[in-house]
């Protein structure tokens, strides 16, 4: 009787896109399913953040070198760069690709990581936001003289994710029932997002999960106490990278078209802010912050707009512009009310608790 509680949440979890499709519509587990994309960057990053405690605001970088990955591979784009070599492009499958976007992200995280070892706070944060950046520039301008990443039009005809031969952007019948394209992606999501989860909380009980909070609270004394602190920071930048990598994976082939303007330093905030708002180092914060900023945006959008011209016969306040005061807003009182999130860790909660009462 005890797991029931579990199998209940685990029926609703899959009837979950029939039920928002049958009362808010298909566009709306389109929806979900990019809350699931982005719950996946956001446990991501907090490998990074939450457990080692590296400010890390390029992030968004990772999911472009994951992304761009399966476009070039996915796509007929190469072809245009090669003819003679590959005059219809690549075309690999997903289940190829996929490893192959973690390795690449992963080892793109080294390669961050190593230079700004010695780095800490505001230093760090500058020098991962101009990594970022430099990653976005050079997608944006690699159309010459070696048309690669066509530029700022980006990759478009991506394939489909395929898996045993179903195409995921096909309606696919099932033991008898007629899935959507939306719902299988949604189903796929759920399951890469469900083992993200599993890693992270093998990752946050094991030696390499305690070193890393060790280097958090105070690298200094990690050192001293004989933590490497140098590889596990290395290893804290690298698997956050890989998830990064296998979700611009699951984008590209989820959207069929990847440009650089969807990998803006304002995705690597929003990235950051689910991982704070929700709670630094808490899973289930994480993806509590993650649903909030990634459904309400659209909640507001669909929303505001009616309300207005119902009140007032126009629009007065764009719907952008309000999100973003909003978004600001909600923010300044988590840090003055909820300083550890709205869903912290039992531990971030009671190491606040302490500096407060010292």
């Amino acid at each position: 009787m005890a797991k029931l509680p579990k199998y209940i949440l685990l029926l609703v979890v899959v009837l979950l896109p029939f039920a928002i499709d049958a009362l808010l519509g298909r566009g709306w587990v389109r929806i979900v399913d990019f809350a699931m994309l982005y719950i996946m960057l956001a446990l991501g990053l907090n490998i990074v953040v939450g457990y080692a405690g590296l400010l890390d605001l390029g992030y968004i970088a990772f999911f472009a070198v994951g992304a761009y990955c399966y476009a070039l591979t996915g796509s007929p784009h190469l072809a245009l760069a090669f003819p003679q070599l590959f005059p219809d492009g690549l075309h690999l499958s997903f289940l190829v690709v996929l490893p192959m976007a973690a390795l690449l992200a992963g080892g793109m995280g080294v390669i961050l990581g190593a230079p700004t070892l010695r780095l800490r706070g505001d230093y760090l944060a500058i020098v991962t936001l101009g990594f970022g950046e430099i990653i976005r520039i050079f997608m944006n301008n690699l159309n010459a003289p070696v048309n690669l990443t066509n530029g700022p039009q980006g990759i478009s005809r991506i394939d489909p994710i395929n898996i045993a031969g179903m195409s995921l952007n096909a309606t696919q019948k099932i033991f008898g029932i007629a899935l959507p394209s939306v719902h299988l992606y949604f189903y796929l999501f759920l399951t890469f997002a469900a083992l993200v989860v599993f890693v992270s909380h093998r990752l946050e009980r094991s030696r390499i999960g305690r070193a890393w909070m060790a280097i958090r609270e105070d690298e200094v004394a990690a050192s001293a106490m004989g933590i490497n602190t140098r590889n596990l920071k290395l290893l804290a930048f690298a698997m956050g990278a890989a998830f990064g990598g296998v979700s611009g994976t699951l984008f590209a082939g989820f959207q069929g078209f990847v440009s650089p303007e969807s990998f803006s330093l304002m995705e690597s905030i929003m990235v950051l802010c689910m991982v704070v708002l929700g709670g630094m180092g808490h899973i289930y914060g994480v993806i509590l912050g993650g649903l909030l900023l990634a459904l309400m945006p659209e909640m507001l959008r669909h929303s505001v707009v009616p309300m207005q011209q119902a009140l007032f016969g126009r629009i007065i306040i764009d719907p952008e512009s309000l999100r973003m005061l909003l978004f600001g807003t909600a923010l300044i009182a988590v840090m003055l009310y909820r300083p550890a999130g709205l869903w912290p860790s039992p531990v971030r909660r009671r190491e606040l608790l302490t500096d407060e009462m010292e």
